[in-house]
């Protein structure tokens, strides 16, 4: 069977480039102008770069290569699909059908599109699932007594906050919230949260309440930790199962040195 990847930023994609090869797979890669690193290039064999609004291409090149399930893989910032795209006549026809434009909707419907083309979106951790996050403790230090209450009460606005589509991630210190995580990301939010109090902050990462696993998979690696060292954070939890570890052994390593304790809830 042959696999399609649709690559945003980051370092997922490369990651199912490696899963995929490791397995065997067939892989055409679409790449985005806008958002893919350019080494891309140098690690799949059949990359096709298209402008972030070019739907129609993307799927003709998809189907060209006889792909029949495909996966999305690094983020796509929301900010590039209103700011920066400019849409081709699928695209422009998908996004006027849309009842909303948050990210669910917007993914969903090129999902759609793709669907009606015959190639369907598959669990975007297909290839990568070694590097999801277990239950339990990941690092040497598990949560203290009061990270453990930060973590109950972040879990219950953090949920709230998924299921609205607002963001994946809260900072909270002494059970009271200190920065809700909207467009701009996990790093900034707990930047900001760093800005706003004085140190001992839990960060609580979590997937949505009915997290579709095609896309927008949360994840977490180095510049996580170093952002909460940074903050004056000391604990992170993080959906078990449904969240992305990059960079594993060193992610924990780093957590190891600056004595936080990252956690599967």
């Amino acid at each position: 069977m042959n696999y399609g990847l649709i690559a945003g930023n980051g370092q997922f994609p490369f990651l199912v480039v490696e899963g995929a090869k490791k397995a065997g797979a067939s892989l055409a890669v679409v790449a985005i102008k806008e958002e893919t690193d350019r080494h891309i290039d140098e690690v799949a064999d059949n990359v096709l770069w298209v402008n972030i609004g070019q739907l129609g291409k993307m799927i003709d090149f998809l189907k060209k290569q006889g792909v029949e399930k495909a996966i999305m893989a690094g983020q796509v910032k929301h900010v590039q699909i209103f700011s920066g795209a400019v849409p081709d006549m699928r695209m422009l026809k998908m996004l006027w059908n849309l009842p909303k434009r948050n990210t669910d909707s917007l993914i969903g419907g090129v999902a759609a599109e793709m669907a009606s083309e015959g190639i369907e979106l598959i669990d975007s951790t297909f290839f990568v699932g070694d590097h999801l996050a277990p239950h339990g403790p990941i690092t040497k230090r598990p949560p203290s007594d009061i990270e453990k209450e930060n973590i109950e009460y972040g879990l219950l606005i953090a949920s709230e906050i998924a299921r609205l589509d607002l963001g994946q991630t809260i900072v909270v210190r002494a059970k009271a919230c200190v920065a809700v995580e909207a467009m701009e990301g996990t790093d900034a939010a707990i930047k900001r949260a760093g800005e706003l109090a004085n140190g001992k902050l839990t960060v609580v990462k979590v997937a949505k309440p009915n997290q579709d696993m095609r896309f927008d998979v949360p994840v977490i690696g180095m510049p996580t930790i170093e952002t909460m060292a940074a903050a004056g954070a000391t604990c992170l939890s993080v959906t078990a199962g449904k969240t992305l570890i990059f960079d594993r052994d060193q992610t924990i390593a780093l957590a190891d040195k600056h004595k936080i304790a990252i956690v599967g809830s």
